[in-house]
């Protein structure tokens, strides 16, 4: 027994060497890089008062690093997203943010052209209307990601690091407040540091752009980036319809537009009410394919998207936007008995379309335009609709497809 005890311990000992050696190492590479770094800043127009000062004492956070480096491995659906995002109390707080802000908001409204309640969605979806901005040190942050984050994205933290820097070196944010997402995105509506240095506007002319400390200088910038985003004046995002037996499901394509009335050639409903009077044209959205609710989308839907590139969060700060101004809730239901398919088997799926003949053009396990694409050919030739939705049930059927084309081929 007492063997095994010193044994035990010699290995805990060998074992705290090893993990000091590691973290000497690691500290004198960051040390390394940032003497590396400090002269690209400088030599690229960061006074070296500011660097100095950004970085004295800095070390990595190693928590940050593996967030960057992390690949979930399974994904949440629409539906469980939305129950989480659009709640009844964010939609209550929304409407009391609007009570609280009304003249800004209808100040920025007249100014931008975007309506109060997307502003509002948006403030609510990113930190829940300036509760969760993030206490992450942004300096600190990106520097981590730009030494020891995933190699292909360590350039792109190296200029968001370097935008952080000249927005301290402009004074728009003082270096103790610059805090905020563990990846670096700042104040109550996240604006990473570039998108920060193109479209944050000094709202409340006091001399800073402070989307920290400042609630007009948050929206008013937001309102600014949906603008540049392409936002249409007076437009909706869009709206849930219903569809008619028989639908050519194959219309549900983010390429395909077509005007409201042509729309209504085809059977399309609205959900509630009528149709929108507008001679906008318009998308089909099935976000859980042909058993899931339905959507006309306008370009707004598409501004939506520029903010954040997830579909999901596109059509929640929507439907966000609806319920705060007052609107009803969904009319269709969700597929709440389908399972999300995961990182890994969003893989498997693009490598058996593509060893059954339809080339997904790569595979990196996300269900892109290409992938869509393929996935609508092959649900067209075995009986599915063609709605480029990926099911578990698809992912079975190509199993046995393909496991069957080999069976034939080795016989």
């Amino acid at each position: 027994m007492r063997r095994r005890w010193l044994r035990t311990i010699q290995i805990v000992i060998l074992l705290l060497v090893i993990l000091s050696g590691y973290t000497l190492f690691a500290d004198n590479n960051f040390e390394s890089w940032k003497k590396d770094f400090r002269a690209y800043a400088v030599a690229n127009g960061i006074q070296a008062e500011v660097v100095d000062t950004a970085l004295h004492g800095l070390l990595p956070d190693q928590k940050v690093i593996n967030l960057g480096g992390r690949q979930p491995e399974s994904s949440s659906t629409i539906w469980s997203y939305l129950d989480f995002t659009v709640t009844p109390e964010r939609i209550a707080a929304g409407r009391r943010m609007y009570a609280e802000h009304t003249d800004l908001l209808l100040q920025l409204s007249s100014q931008y052209g975007v309506s109060s309640d997307y502003l509002l969605a948006i403030w609510g979806l990113e930190t829940r209307f300036g509760q969760s901005t993030g206490d992450y040190g942004t300096i600190r942050s990106l520097a981590s990601l730009a030494f020891g984050g995933r190699e292909d994205r360590r350039a792109f933290w190296r200029e968001q690091l370097m935008a952080a820097l000249r927005i301290l070196q402009r004074g728009d944010i003082d270096p103790g407040a610059l805090r905020g997402s563990w990846a670096g995105a700042i104040g109550h509506t996240q604006f990473i540091p570039t998108t920060f240095e193109h479209y944050a506007v000094d709202f409340d002319h006091d001399g800073q752009r402070n989307l920290k400390g400042s609630i007009a200088d948050a929206l008013a910038s937001t309102a600014n980036y949906l603008v540049h985003a392409g936002w249409i004046r007076g437009q909706r995002w869009g709206f849930e319809v219903r569809l008619p037996p028989g639908f050519d499901w194959s219309l549900a394509d983010p390429e395909v537009w077509k005007s409201l009335p042509e729309w209504q050639a085809l059977g399309v409903e609205a959900g509630t009410g009528a149709f929108p009077a507008s001679d906008d044209p318009a998308s089909l959205l099935l976000p859980a394919g042909y058993r899931g609710p339905a959507f006309l989308v306008f370009a707004n839907f598409n501004a939506l998207l520029r903010y954040n590139s997830s579909s999901s969060y596109a059509l929640a700060a929507g439907l966000l936007a609806d319920r705060i101004r007052g609107g009803p809730g969904l009319q269709a239901r969700w597929p709440r008995d389908e399972k999300a398919l995961s990182s890994s088997e969003k893989t498997e799926l693009q490598e058996l379309l593509s060893a059954a003949g339809y080339s997904t053009e790569g595979v990196d396990g996300l269900i892109g335009p290409n992938t869509r694409a393929a996935l609508k050919r092959w649900q067209s030739d075995v009986g599915f609709p063609p709605d480029g939705y990926a099911t578990a049930e698809h992912l079975r059927k190509l199993r046995a497809q393909v496991e069957l084309g080999h069976a034939r081929h080795e016989g």
